[in-house]
């Protein structure tokens, strides 16, 4: 005989349930109102570093829906120092990908070689018609905002050389912008003292000038002690060694002002631009690069250079010696006395100082370009065939320990250097 329940035992026992949940909090969260918490690695929708693809098109070739277009061209990109070769490089045109086809398995995130893919935890992407699915680059890119940041590294481990390299870079940029806004205030100063000072304006003008190229080895010793980069070392180093020699001037200047004071007011002759054609190279500084261990390449073009200073330093000196003797002569030409008679490399007298003979004294026009004509340097004389060594010095070097190609070239270059001063010789005595 079935059981028959008493009326209203289950609409009770309803009720009950609905009186214990009715002051619980509820299980489901209240999208959109109630934003859901999604892991890291969430794979809501892939977006793209614009800035990183190269154009490899790697993740078009391994997507197994070929969900992904890519459309480039090339372009030429100019050298990055002058004298560099041109190179052409790939330039993204576009980047989408059809998320109506995507089954979000991640593989071209995994295959890109330059992390140009993320994945974006975003999910509200959702369209009305199928072809909105299809996003361009410009939508890619603004899921990057929504990217987590990767996890930190373990301690002790080593930094990316890609996250060094951006960290040093914007160090110098910082330490370049500092370096800017000191001289910009710098700069500043200076404007409102030469607005004070009336004079200044003249002490500008007279300020010296000095070549940028040696550095003070001191400041570069203490730079690479505190740890600083060998680049931005030199720089300062170089920096402190063109103030040093510019004070060095200005004390020069001064002692040369009060030295010049008594003597008259009227300041000196600044001597001519002394022009120089590089082709000759200083034997000594290349010797002494090449066993340094330079290549010969730069030895040769250091050389060079060493070179033409030099030898625009021996035409400054020429040059002022004829000044001074010019002036010199100007003053002995106002006392009535007779001119000196031009003398030859021996020391004699070249017209009739003293028994009369029958040779016709030169003239003063020929005397003078005796006495200015300069004495030949070894840089002057032409050597035919610098193809032979000097075996005197290829067996004190070989012996010295030197590499047969080192001991060949001085070799080569003292055998130069003897012919060159014998015909040089034999110049003076004919």
């Amino acid at each position: 005989m079935a059981t028959t329940s008493v009326p209203g035992v289950g609409l009770l026992k309803g009720l009950g349930v609905t009186l214990k949940h009715l002051f619980k909090t509820p299980a489901t969260q209240l999208y959109p109102d109630v934003r859901p918490d999604l892991p890291p690695r969430a794979r809501g929708v892939i977006a793209l570093m614009e800035e990183n693809c190269t154009v490899c098109m790697l993740c078009s070739r391994e997507c197994p829906d070929w969900c992904i277009y890519i459309d480039s061209h090339k372009e030429t990109v100019p050298p990055a120092k002058e004298g560099g070769r041109a190179r052409t490089r790939n330039v993204l045109d576009r980047f989408a990908i059809d998320f109506a086809l995507c089954m979000y398995c991640g593989i071209c995130v995994e295959v890109c070689p330059f992390d140009a893919l993320f994945w974006s935890p975003e999910f509200e992407y959702a369209e009305y018609q199928m072809p909105g699915l299809l996003h361009e680059k410009t939508k890619l890119r603004e899921w990057m905002d929504t990217v987590p940041p990767p996890p930190a590294l373990d301690a002790g481990a080593e930094v990316p050389a890609e996250v060094a390299d951006a960290i040093a870079k914007a160090e110098r940029e910082l330490e370049q912008a500092q370096q800017a806004a000191q001289q910009a205030a710098q700069q500043a100063e200076q404007a409102a003292s030469a607005a004070a000072s009336p004079s200044a304006g003249v002490a500008k003008a007279d300020e010296p000038k000095v070549e940028a190229g040696e550095i003070d080895q001191e400041t570069y010793d203490q730079l690479i002690a505190e740890g600083k980069s060998e680049r931005i070392a030199r720089s300062k180093a170089k920096a402190a060694y063109v103030k040093k020699q510019k004070a060095k001037l200005r004390e020069q200047q001064a002692a040369a002002g009060d030295d010049g004071g008594a003597a008259g007011s009227q300041p000196a002759p600044k001597p001519a631009e002394v022009h120089v054609e590089a082709g000759q190279i200083d034997q000594e500084t290349y010797d002494q690069l090449i066993a340094e261990g330079k290549p010969e390449r730069m030895a040769r073009a250091k050389a060079k250079a060493a070179w033409v200073k030099k030898e625009k330093a021996r035409l400054r000196a020429e040059q002022e010696d004829r000044a001074q003797q010019a002036a010199a002569g100007g003053d002995a030409a106002q006392v009535d006395t007779p001119a000196a008679e031009p003398a030859d490399r021996t020391g004699e007298p070249v017209g009739g100082a003293g028994p009369a003979t029958d040779a016709a004294a030169p003239t003063d026009a020929q005397g003078e370009a005796a006495a200015t004509t300069p004495r030949k340097k070894l840089g002057d004389v032409h050597v035919e065939g610098a193809g032979e060594i000097d075996q005197e010095t290829y067996d004190r070097l070989i012996a010295e320990g030197k590499s047969d190609r080192i001991a060949r070239a001085k070799a080569k270059a003292a055998w130069v250097k003897k012919r060159k001063q014998e015909q040089l010789d034999a110049g003076d005595e004919a």
